[in-house]
């Protein structure tokens, strides 16, 4: 085996490797975010910033949808919300100059974590067809070119309008209305890579497609059940709430394959008792072998039926569908199948048992470990019927919480931005807007891809986010992206999308939520305006940026969206672009009439702290599903099969990271620092294997297509991963994800359940056969 690091930067390509953490947060965090922010924004900069973070007066952070309490500290903040405000508010400037020095073919050669460190985006810049180096733009000609290749299309289907989850509601909203005023329903989102399958499972079983909870269900929970998610890395805000319910008698349940140090003990920064010794947050730590999850949940279901008095039959009579033809399905849960699907112990599922049993009120946290898989939608359909049953859904301290990573991804959605709208949000939209929406569905993220790549797409139009990078099957996405006639991307900084571009390419620099927004009324004078978010559990609030612009040239994402509707649209539009540019309370009028739960808006949002959106099933244990009742489902249980000499290899976010963003190298939890190119492998797999700690290796997927996908030249790291089940950092190992590997019903990309083969890394530059199938 290969044992010296691949050629490349050696920077990321040369990781070292200690023991891994058992406590997050801390002293250590402190000092870690403290240092980041002062190298980005300075010693005064940082302490004006971040004292305003997540603050009813403030802004929102850009990172996680974690809820605010209702009473706040005024470090209301976590280390990585710390980096993504530092990363956004940072004194670096990316000008005319910088583009003028470097080819986009010279950007494309560098890492993501470059480009994401050269700091803000300042000036419009575009990529003539045939050229080589971006130049700048006025936002005039900037419009009259995505004008000229929109209004060339054969058909507005053409076109292809994406949102990543940090644009605010009323962008969202505007953004959308101006995709169906053109005349279609193409808004892929963020959501269709990661919780897609919670809104598609939740939809059909509880009537509306969010989580049931609210912080103080948390605070009063018997029992938290959190599975597949690592709340210390992605959501690290989410521990202070575990930390308060343990204190108010909670216990708590983990699942996952890899043991993560946020959910061992939780050191509060906020706190002397927490920096000194911190608190135990997992009661039971169940290690499942990835995709396990439907198999567990089925077989506790079939216990509980078989245990008397243990379901709520009063609930399940008065308010739930389907529960003969369930319980037939769960009754069939044996115990041979469960423990190979999970790799669990029978002692600790009848642990678990014992817990949920003990439980009056019972709440289950998921995210993307449940919902990227092939069977992710039933996978969620089960933990429905498990909270059905003991009739945790509709009771304080109980019910469903997906927890969502961008921090407003949940109010993009309900704001329209969305492939496959309902038709009474589209009859909305007409009544108010005087114009005839487009009916048909649109494409999502995976479907788009397909459409660039065979041509039926021609203009990619991204609001925020980091496409390339963050979208399965890299090779073919970027060979897809290629094949645009225009690729534009409003964005707050460089990332790898704006150097894989159309024909012609165009990046429209936004303002971040750190900055002050003021717009021109009609009697010249400028008026700072603010946005709104919805969080993860459907609270609504304000966000006012407070810094100056990190330039002059910089326009906020509600009036880039209003300059390009004017200028494709022309005469032709019936919406008032202009007075909503000018005014963001007359957006909010508009919301207000078309978005149920948005009545008197500006009112509502006017009070510190916002409000709740209404939830039929949370607030009055009203279902409004097909059958009007909550429903029990009965999928065949399924689980990832593991060939001989194979992995199952799930892809996650180092400690350093947000999404495709990488803030630093370092995966300090894990005892990973100066690296990213890592594959983490249990020590007896790794034996079986013959691979050696430290060894070099090349992942290779393995599909039904029979392509080969390789990620070249990643250190085996030897780590108490569960037996079969390995993990490598993403946007990295997205190479590995088929296009057509998706979940069921959701088309959400199947990233959590990839088999790989190790095979030893050679620098011989031998071509894989998707880069020969590419050639040819």
């Amino acid at each position: 085996m290969a044992t010296k690091p691949p050629k490349g930067d050696p920077v990321q390509d040369a990781p070292q490797v200690t023991e891994p953490k058992h406590a997050a947060a801390g002293l250590l965090a402190i000092g870690h975010t403290l240092r980041i922010a002062q190298q980005q924004m300075g010693v005064k900069r940082t302490a004006l910033t971040l004292l305003r973070v997540n603050q009813k007066d403030g802004f929102d952070c850009p990172g996680c949808a974690w809820p605010e309490p209702d009473h706040r500290h005024r470090a209301e903040f976590c280390e990585n919300g710390a980096k993504a405000v530092a990363e956004e508010a940072t004194l670096r400037r990316v000008t005319p100059e910088f583009f003028a020095a470097r080819s986009v073919a010279d950007l494309a050669g560098r890492s993501g974590y470059w480009l994401g460190q050269q700091g803000r985006l300042t000036h419009p810049m575009y990529l003539p067809e045939g050229g080589d180096h971006y130049e700048p733009v006025t936002w005039e000609r900037a419009f009259d070119i995505i004008a000229e290749e929109v209004n060339a299309l054969g058909s507005p289907d053409e076109a292809v309008f994406y949102t990543s989850g940090r644009t605010s509601n009323e962008a969202a909203f505007l953004y959308q209305l101006f995709a169906r005023e053109l005349g279609t329903n193409n808004l892929p989102d963020c959501s269709n890579m990661c919780h897609e399958s919670s809104g598609s499972a939740l939809s059909e079983t509880i009537g509306i497609g969010k989580g049931s909870v609210l912080l103080e269900d948390l605070y009063q929970a018997d029992l938290i059940i959190v599975a597949g998610q690592n709340p210390g890395t992605n959501h690290p805000r989410m521990l202070s709430a575990l930390e308060k319910a343990k204190a108010n008698g909670a216990r708590i349940i983990s699942v996952n394959p890899l043991p993560e140090a946020g959910l061992e003990r939780f050191k509060n920064p906020q706190t002397p008792q927490g920096l000194l010794q911190g608190a135990a947050l997992t009661d039971l730590f169940l290690q499942i072998r990835i995709g396990g999850d439907q198999a567990l949940f089925r077989l506790i279901n079939k216990l509980i039926l078989d245990t008397d008095g243990a379901v709520d039959e009063e609930f399940v009579h008065a308010h739930t569908h389907g529960f003969e033809e369930f319980a037939q399905a769960a009754r069939s849960a044996g115990w041979e199948e469960t423990l190979r699907a999970t790799g669990l112990t029978r002692k600790e599922i009848e642990e678990t048992l014992a817990m949920v049993l003990a439980s009056k009120r019972t709440v289950v946290c998921w995210a993307m470990g449940l919902t990227q898989h092939k069977h992710s939608v039933p996978t969620i359909r089960e933990v429905v019927n498990f909270l059905l049953l003991r009739g945790n859904i509709g009771r304080p301290g109980a019910g469903v919480c997906p927890v969502r990573g961008h921090s407003n991804v949940q109010g993009d959605r309900t704001m329209g931005i969305f492939e496959r709208p309902a038709p009474a949000f589209l009859d909305a939209l007409e009544k108010e807007f005087g114009f005839a929406p487009p009916r048909e569905h649109g494409l999502d993220v995976v479907r788009a891809i397909r459409a660039l790549r065979d041509g039926d797409a021609k203009v990619f139009f991204a609001m925020g986010g980091n496409f390339v990078s963050a979208s399965p099957d890299t090779e073919v996405t970027e060979a897809a992206m290629r094949r645009a006639r225009l690729t534009v991307h409003v964005s707050t900084k460089l990332n790898r999308s704006h150097v894989v571009t159309g024909a012609r390419a165009l990046i429209l620099p936004t303002l971040g939520r750190t900055e002050r927004d003021l717009q021109i009324g009609p009697n010249g004078k400028s008026t700072a305006q603010f946005v709104t978010v919805e969080d993860s559990m459907g609270m609504v609030h304000a966000s006012r940026g407070r810094l100056a612009p990190a330039g002059p040239h910089l326009r906020s994402e509600p009036a880039i969206v209003c300059g390009l509707a004017r200028r494709v649209l022309g005469d032709d539009t019936v919406v008032p672009w202009e007075e909503f540019e000018r005014d963001y309370a007359a957006i909010r009028d508009r919301i207000a009439r078309v978005v149920p739960g948005f009545e008197d808006f500006n009112a509502r949002v006017a009070r510190p702290g916002g409000f709740a959106l209404p939830h039929a099933p949370r607030d009055e244990r009203r279902f409004p599903t097909a059958t009007g009742r909550a429903n029990f489902t009965a999928a065949p249980v399924e689980y990832p099969e593991l060939p001989e000499g194979r992995l199952l290899l799930q892809t996650l976010r180092s400690h350093d990271q947000y999404n495709t963003t990488i803030y630093g190298l370092d995966d300090r939890y894990r005892g990973i620092t100066g690296g990213r190119r890592v594959v983490l492998v249990n020590p007896e797999d790794a034996r079986a294997l013959g691979t050696a700690e430290g060894a070099y290796v090349d992942l290779v997927s393995e599909w039904k297509d029979g392509v080969e996908r390789r990620a070249p030249g990643f250190r085996v790291v030897v780590y108490p991963t569960a037996r079969g089940c390995a993990a490598a950092y993403y946007p990295e190992t997205n190479v590995l994800v088929p296009l057509d590997a998706t979940a069921d019903t959701s088309n959400t990309p199947a990233s959590k359940s990839i088999v790989v083969r190790l095979e030893e890394h050679r620098e011989d530059g031998a071509e894989s056969r998707l880069e020969q199938s590419a050639a040819d």
